[in-house]
Formats: structure tokens, C-alpha cells, sequence
């Protein structure tokens, strides 16, 4: 133990979760699951219970939900693409 010194090599790099385009990532997986949740929901809406009717989601909502995530989805899947 005396008089023996080790030197331990650190790196200074750190790994980031899925590189260093985590943001465009996840907008391109939250705006692909906005945007097709959505448009799913409109094709196929959910079975009515017996306690009560289910209404249709109101049409001008769902049409601004489709299209602000096919916005985010194109932006993230264009930054990926890109660099």
C-alpha cells in the first residue's frame, strides 16, 4: 500500500439516452401517437357501455390534434434525417 499509486483514467464523455437527439426523438414519438391515436379514434371510436352512449369526438378538435402531431412527428422524423 505504501509508496504504490494508481491512476485511474476518467473519461470526461458522457453517453446521453439515444445520442444527442433525445428531443427529436421524442417529438417524433409523441406526435406519431398524437396524430394516430387521434385519427385511429375518429376510424374506429371506442364500444358504448351499457351505463350510457359514447358521443364522437368533436370533429374541428380532432382534426387540430391530427395535424399539430403530424407537425411534431415531420419535425422530429426531419432533424433525425437531417444530422
Amino acid at each position: 500500500m505504501f509508496g504504490v499509486h494508481r491512476v485511474f483514467a476518467q473519461s470526461t464523455e458522457v453517453e446521453t439516452f439515444l445520442g444527442d437527439d433525445l428531443l427529436a426523438w421524442l417529438a417524433l414519438a409523441i406526435g406519431a401517437a398524437l396524430a394516430l391515436g387521434t385519427l385511429m379514434a375518429m376510424i374506429r371510436p371506442p364500444a358504448r357501455h351499457e351505463s350510457g352512449d359514447l358521443e364522437r369526438p368533436p370533429l374541428s378538435r380532432s382534426v387540430l390534434m391530427i395535424a399539430v402531431g403530424t407537425v411534431a412527428a415531420v419535425w422530429g422524423l426531419a432533424t433525425l434525417l437531417s444530422g
